[in-house]
């Protein structure tokens, strides 16, 4: 198992209670510890936060009652700190122990059975299967145009950063920061740098931000058959999507990119918007055509109909743009392996089974490499129950057969 974050451990601790031999390996919550800035919240409702425990018991409701917190309800935004802990405390109960070590290579096994992997300090073993687990890392996009701002290696003590390179945002305090995007990260981040005294501008692609509408616990039924509710919000395409991302599979290719491009568009979450609107300057209908580093200061190009300026001048740009699925960015995967997956037509996103099996058998990817096929569920935490029993039981019969 590659990747200790909410798949990783949903698949560990269903392969643990059906007695199947495991190792799993990464730093458990990573990215969440280290790709979100300190006093960032989740986007999801409590009930879609959910691990997929193999019992009764380990619901983020259970962790919280456990430790005697109070529950947190749909009109609770939840701090990321709360989420990491809660991942350590289902890793310790469900999964056991996680090795920290990074995995260097997978490889096929010499005797063409399996996968031989390789740790980063040597250590090789053999494996009869293989789960990807690696949620966006190594993922993150930054468009061309803001590249060439650094183009060695972009982060925090640079020109031009992504939105995942910061754990704390802070040491932008009295600097110029220019966000670039229009997504919850985008403005979360800028409500962030505002806060922590930063001189901040945001810029957006769109025509305008929209905003996610505050829950409302209790809904006539009139509304909630007009509008299902589901872990991913309200609404019939929602909803569908939600219950059955196997039917999402069986949608012609070009069907399911459109839907995984287009479902749930950049938004802001409801309770964030009175920290932006009105306090942050956002532009809209603009676009960034170019950049160049004029000594230590970042030069901006900007276009559109939303633009106030032809130029923009930051100290720091912030690129909040997403994400890439990409399988040439796992460098783990050896080229043997690697070649032999199929994707999906269209995209460089792996074509899986029902059990989210790749073309190489035994090789399994799981969370959001997953969502081209399954739907955008696999985006989010929602996602872990249907995925990890899925992989766990096909996994299981694998290992068996050996």
């Amino acid at each position: 198992m590659v990747g200790a974050g909410p798949y990783g451990l949903s698949v560990a601790a269903h392969l643990r209670a059906a007695g199947v031999p495991y190792r799993i390996f990464g730093e458990v919550m990573g990215s969440w510890r280290h790709a979100m800035a300190t006093g960032m919240f989740l986007k999801s409702t409590p009930a879609a936060t959910d691990l997929s425990a193999p019992e009764a018991g380990g619901r983020l409701a259970d962790f919280r009652l456990l430790h005697g917190e109070p529950e947190l309800t749909e009109l609770t935004p939840i701090p990321c700190d709360v989420f990491v802990r809660y991942g350590l405390w289902f890793q310790k109960r469900y999964v056991g122990d996680v090795e920290p070590a990074r995995v260097a290579a997978v490889d096929r096994a010499p005797a063409g059975d399996g996968f031989a992997v390789r740790l980063d300090g040597g250590r090789e073993f053999t494996a009869a299967a293989v789960v990807l687990a690696t949620g966006l890392s190594g993922l993150a996009h930054i468009p061309e145009e803001l590249r060439r701002l650094d183009p060695g290696a972009p982060g925090p003590r640079t020109l031009v950063s992504h939105s995942s390179h910061h754990t704390d945002l802070s040491r932008y305090g009295g600097r110029r920061v220019a966000v670039v995007g229009g997504g919850q990260s985008a403005l979360e981040s800028a409500a962030l740098l505002h806060e922590a005294g930063a001189e901040v501008r945001v810029l957006v692609r769109e025509r305008r931000v929209l905003w996610g509408t505050e829950p409302e616990p209790v809904r006539p039924w009139t509304q909630r058959i007009a509008r299902p509710a589901s872990p991913l919000g309200t609404g019939w395409a929602l909803a569908a999507v939600c219950k059955a991302p196997g039917g999402v599979r069986r949608l012609p290719p070009a069907a399911r990119l459109l839907l995984f491009r287009r479902a749930l568009g950049p938004s802001g979450g409801w309770w964030l918007r009175d920290r932006v609107e009105g306090v942050v300057p956002v532009h809209t209908a603009c676009r960034v055509t170019g950049a160049e580093a004029v000594r230590d200061t970042a030069r901006l190009r900007v276009t559109g109909p939303g633009a106030r300026c032809d130029t923009l001048e930051a100290d720091h740009v912030l690129a909040a743009t997403g994400y890439r699925l990409d399988l040439d960015a796992l460098p783990f995967l050896r080229p043997a392996v690697r070649d032999a997956v199929a994707c999906v037509p269209g995209s460089k996103a792996p074509e899986l089974s029902s059990a989210f099996e790749s073309s190489v058998p035994g090789l399994y990817f799981t969370g959001s490499l997953a969502a081209p096929m399954f739907g955008p569920m696999m985006r989010f935490v929602a996602g872990t129950e249907y995925a990890a029993t899925r992989i766990a039981r096909h996994a299981a019969l694998r290992v068996a057969a050996r």
